[in-house]
Order: structure tokens, then sequence, then C-alpha cells
């Protein structure tokens, strides 16, 4: 990414400024800003560094050209001046701050510990203006930066030859080739965390070439006359060099930003459902159709509940939904349609085996009937309840659609696995409150948890209670409750319950939001309305993920309000992508335009989605360029910044592609066409109507 540097300018000056730069640095020391218009600058969403040098200071601060105030009192001062204006950038809201390696021990570590508490990246900076020392020398500069506390160095000469360039440029090589001791922990600076270049007519294009080897920004200056240092550039030149005719997505391309999302499916199947199961006339708010949402509406009706759909002005509906005052052995159906919902068929084992007359024979369509249930039959069998097999040829060991549930379902304590995920788990939640006798469930090795919490928020708004209980080892308690390093979950659930209907207002889509916010992050700026940054759903962990890997994220107006994200410099993350699996395609494809390797674990996950989604990641990235590895339980990825793409003509691949008739694989490729070098070709795209009918159309819309 391109910094802008900005100095000699007033607030509004720098506001205006602003509107142009996909990143900058304010130069606190030659902006005349007061802290209130700190305050105001550094709430900005550009990605902004805060750099205020000392001997800057010292000549250009009034209150320090006093008579007979000695050298030593002024730089006091200075420092601590300078100190004031960074923390307030910090607390202000700053990405970078920007210390001198020269400056005081003490105020360079108080201002960084200012910055790790607010989630500032740290630079420690060395710029020599006379010439450039030996390749020791320099290196020995940035094992200093790295010691005094850098998470980035910069290093910065004057050149007055080529060869001054290549061994400031070597740092790079070195950097990612070797390890230092820092902090009593050997550790590999990596070239994503360096910032090296030359000054002068020597080493001007030493100023983009750094971005070829993995900088993650470098600097320019606003305009003609305005260079921070010998040999900037001006920001708009620079750009060109840079990234050419590359056009960028959302609002940083010139074009429409503001995408609002769609109901999430999560929520409504289960509110439906639980609508139909109710005594009464329940009203969902905010509903948009999918095919697994009409899918449950569908089943819904089969179940005897009446549903009416009304529209509203801003686009979505409001379910009228009067249920069938559900008890068990009520519903005389014979026989349920789930079409391609894994989760509603999930929910409706369990559910038809506690309310209907008889057996149920679940059959469905396209995908599901290739999707093994594996774990359902030993799970039900704890309830008293028998799966048979009814595809042709299949054999007794096979548990997938369509299949038919024998028995009645009987309470009771029971201890399960959670490793094959939460879905039959929620059914059974929905479905042992109806029972005649108290359960009590204990699930071992739990996954998707996130989901879980979706159903027993569902349940409470229907008048159904469920206790629960999360235990594990020290790691868990320690962590105050990180659902990753839970063990063990435990659900008392009282019998004799019966739901009551209820008013609901369903969620925005946090799985269908994930693709924008990604593209956004990478090529762009997108802002998303519809969504709660309070909710439960596991795909929520978008927002951690893309905050770990450097993207510039807001939100306004509350909880509730419009999120934007921006371009920012990005750097590879690890996360256990355990409890939200439907997030690991899209995720793979930020991984990519991330500097460094990113490291996504829960793979195991992946096998019986709509396609067997971790072996469909790994053959898109191969296609398109991407080194790509699975270790253990680890997708592994190599990336590079946008602009190390561009520059090496090293953009992914286009061509044509499979979905494996997989929606998330649609919208991740969709994603991925914005940094492709020729276009993306889907066969199958319509697949996306499983979770969102109009996602292709709002895509391109917004990022055409």
């Amino acid at each position: 990414m391109i910094c802008t540097t900005i100095q000699n300018k007033n607030l509004e000056q720098i506001l205006d400024a602003l509107e142009t730069c996909e990143m900058a640095e304010i130069r606190l020391d030659r902006c005349p800003l007061s802290m209130e218009d700190i305050d105001v600058c550094f709430s900005s969403d550009v990605p902004l560094v805060a750099t205020c040098r000392i001997g800057v200071i010292m000549e250009n601060e009034p209150s320090l050209q006093v008579e007979g105030m000695t050298s030593q009192s002024r730089e006091i001062k200075a420092a601590q001046i300078a100190e004031k204006r960074l923390c307030r950038a910090i607390e202000a809201g700053a990405r970078y701050v920007d210390v001198e390696i020269e400056a005081p021990k003490q105020m360079s570590k108080r201002v960084r510990n200012v910055a790790h508490e607010n989630g500032t990246v740290f630079i420690r900076s060395f710029h020599d203006f006379e010439g450039t020392g030996s390749f020791d020398e320099l290196k020995e500069m940035v094992e200093k930066c790295r010691y005094h506390g850098a998470d980035v160095v910069k290093i910065v000469t004057a050149a007055g030859c080529g060869e001054d360039v290549d061994r400031v440029m070597s740092l790079y090589d070195w950097c990612r080739d070797n390890r230092m001791i820092v902090n009593g922990r050997t550790e590999s600076l990596g070239s994503g965390n360096l910032v090296a270049f030359c000054m002068g007519d020597a080493g001007r294009l030493s100023r983009i070439d750094c971005l070829k080897y993995g900088a993650p920004y470098t600097y320019a200056a606003l305009d003609l006359g305005e260079e921070a240092a010998p040999g900037q550039w001006p920001a708009a030149e620079m750009s060109g060099a840079v990234y050419g005719n590359f056009r960028f997505a959302g609002a940083a391309g010139g074009y429409g930003s503001v995408a609002r999302m769609p109901a999430s499916k999560s929520f409504a199947q289960r509110a439906i459902i639980a609508a139909a199961l109710a005594d009464g006339v329940s009203h969902l708010r905010g509903y948009t159709p999918c095919s697994d949402s009409e899918a449950a509406i569908e089943a819904a009706r089969a179940l005897g509940a009446e549903v009416v759909v009304n529209a509203c002005e801003d686009g979505t509906s409001v379910l009228e939904i009067k249920g069938v005052a559900a008890v068990p052995g009520s519903v005389g159906i014979n026989s349920l349609n789930v079409c391609e919902s894994g989760l509603l068929t999930r929910l409706m084992i369990p559910l038809t085996a506690q309310i209907a007359a008889s057996d149920v024979t679940i059959t469905g369509e396209k995908t599901l009937l290739n999707r093994p249930m594996k774990g359902a039959r030993e799970m039900l069998a704890g309830f008293g309840v028998r799966l048979d097999s009814c595809a042709d040829g299949a054999s007794d060991a096979d548990c997938r659609v369509p299949l038919k549930v024998c028995g009645t379902l009987a309470g009771g304590k029971a201890e399960i696995s959670g490793k094959n995920g939460s879905q039959l788990i929620s059914g059974l939640l929905m479905a042992l409150p109806l029972g005649e006798k108290n359960s009590t469930v204990t699930v071992v090795e739990p996954k998707s948890i996130p989901y879980m919490f979706i159903t027993l928020d569902v349940l409470k708004h229907f008048g159904i209670k469920v206790q629960n209980e999360m235990s594990g080892g020290r790691d868990f308690f320690e962590s105050d409750g990180d659902w990753s390093l839970c063990t063990e979950m435990t659900f008392k659930i009282k019998a004799g319950q019966r739901y009551r209907a209820a008013d609901f207002d369903l969620e925005g889509d946090w799985s269908a939001a994930a693709n924008f916010l990604v593209a956004g992050a990478v090529f762009g700026k997108v802002e998303i309305q519809g969504l709660d940054t309070t909710s439960l759903q596991a795909d929520l962990s978008i927002m951690d993920i893309l905050m770990d890997a450097g993207a510039s994220l807001s939100q306004l107006d509350g909880d509730k309000g419009t999120v934007t994200v921006q371009r920012a410099p990005l750097s590879a993350f690890t996360v256990d992508a355990s409890n939200c699996p439907d997030l690991f395609p899209i995720v793979s494809v930020l991984a990519a335009f991330c500097q460094g390797t990113s490291r996504i674990g829960g793979v195991d996950r992946l096998v019986h989605k709509e396609s067997d989604r971790g072996r469909a990641i790994v053959d898109m990235l191969i296609a398109m360029g991407v080194p790509v590895r699975i270790e253990d339980n680890d997708l592994c990825i190599e990336g590079q910044s946008l602009a190390q793409r561009i520059l090496c003509g090293n953009l992914l691949r286009g061509g044509c592609y499979t979905s494996l008739h997989d929606h998330r694989m649609v919208m991740a490729l969709k994603v991925a066409e914005l940094g492709a070098d020729s276009p993306v070709v889907i066969d199958d795209e319509a697949c996306v109507a499983k979770s969102f009918p109009g996602f292709i159309e709002k895509f391109e819309g917004l990022c055409r």
C-alpha cells in the first residue's frame, strides 16, 4: 500500500487530503494540531501512522525556543511533547505509531505499552540522511529496533549509488531467512514486517521495489513540492506506477459501496420450525428468502402450520406463522421433504421422532443425498430412535437421506459425542423439552458451539428453557470461557414444556457478510448494513480474523449500525475455525492476500459439507497459483499483498473453475476474481441460491 505523508496542514486540510489517501502518515511534529484535533484526525477509517520526531519539535516548537534553555532541557521537553501527542493519537485510533530508535528509552517504552494496549502497531525507525552503512551495520540496526520492541522495523538511508540500494534491499531476504532473540524468544521478523528503502535519486525506485520484496507499505508525498525526504514520489504518480489500471472495489473505486445483508438462515430455519411448533401466531420480521429457509417454511406447512409471507417496503418480509401447538405424537405425517438443507434434516430427525404419530421418512435432493449423517445413528439410538436407510443399494452402515425415523424419542441421561457437529444436538435441544421425562445431555468434544447457543436463544424467545454448563481444562477456565477450549457441555432439560408464539427479529447473515468484508479489506472499501456485532452467529468471527490480519474496521451508531471495512496492510494470521467452518472458503481467499503464512485450523470439519470443502479449497488455490498445504488439521496458505502481486505479475489465475455445487465456494470464487489476471468462470453459480439468491447481482453491483 501507499502511505501518503501529510505535513504542514491544519485539521481541515488533513481531512480533505485523507479523502484521496488509501493510507497516510500524519506528521504530528509538523502539523499544527491541538489534542482535540488529534482525536478527530485519528478517528478516520483511513489507516493512519502517527509520527512525531523529537528533533523536529526541538527546532520548531515555540515553547522550546526560550533563551537560556539548555539543549538537554529542550530534548527532555520535546520528548514529553512527542509522547503526549503520540499516545493521544493511539487512543484516538492510530493504526501505527512510529518512534525513532534514537528516542529516550523510557519514553519509547511508554508509547509502546500504550500502543499494545490499544492494538496499535509499534514501529521503530532508523533514518540516515548522510549515507548508507555497511550491511552488517544495517543488520545491527534491524536487530536493535526489534530488541527495543518493534512490531515493524523501518530502515531508510540516503543512497549515493546502486550498491547502497542493493545493501538496503537485501535486508528483506535476510529478515525472511534469519531468526533473532526478542524478549527471550527466538523469532523471525519476516519481510512483511520490514519497511526499508533509500532516499535520493539513486533510491527513488526502491520506494516501489520495497513492495515487491514484501514491505507492508511505502511512503509518498501528498503532492509535488511536499516531499518529506529526497526522492519521495507524489502519491498520484506512485499510485499509477504501482497499480496501473487495477480497479478497486466499492467506494475506493468510486462505485456504490453499501450492501444490506439477507437474514441469517441459521436463525431463520430454527425460528420458522419453533413457530410451527408453537401455540398461537408468531411474527418473524426481517425475513429474506433462500432455498434452505424456504425449505423450512415448506416443512412447517407439512407439520400443519399456516404460513403467510407479508412483504415490507425495505425488501424484507414478515412471516406470520400459526403454529400447531405440538405435543408428543400430535402430528400426523409419515414423510417430510427437507430439500437440500443439512440443518433442517438434522433438526427434524429428533423432532419428528418426538411429535409424529408414526414413523417418518425424511427425503431430500441434490447434494444432500450424498452427505452422510455421520454419528446420527449412534446419537439417536441413545434416545430410543432407530434410523433406517431407504436409498436404493444403501448398506446398513450408510446413514443418509432418504431415511426413516423409527420409534419415539425418549428422555433421560445420555452422553453423546459432539465431534461431528452441532446440528443434531440442536435438534435434540428443540425436541426433548416436549417429552414426558426430564433429560440431561452431556456433549463431549463439542464443535460449532456458537450454533448451539443460537438454538438456545431461539428456544428462549419461544418460551423453552434449557440450562447449560460449559467445562474444560485449566486453559478453558483461565481463558474466561473461550469456546475453542471447551471440552464438555451439559444441557439440563425439563420435560413437559410447550412452545409459545413469539415475535422475533431475524438477524442479518454474517456468513454472507464475510464475503463482502473480505472484498473490502483486500480490494477497496465496503459498507455493510443489517448486521448485529453482538450476534451469537459463529461467523461473526470474521471480524476478529480481519482485525488480526490488520484490516481497517469501524462501526457507527451502535451494535446494529453500518460496518465499514477498507484496505489496510494485511499480514498473515492464525485462527482455529472449528466453530465457524463456513468461513473457510472466504478466509482462504483472504489469506492469499496476507503477507506471510496463514494457518486456519479445523480442516476436519469440512469433509461433509456441500462438497469436500477442504479438498475444494486446496484445488482452487493451487489452480490460482497460491502455495497451500494441509498440515495436521491446519490449512497453511502462503500469501502476498495485493501490491506485491500486481508489481510481480502474480495476480491469481483466472479461468474455468468448479463450485462443486457448493454455495460457499461460489462466493469465495467471486471474491477471488477481483484479484485475478482474467475472468473466473464458474460452472454452477445457481447453487448460491441455497443461502443467498441475490448474491451474484449484489456483489457485482458493489464491486464491478
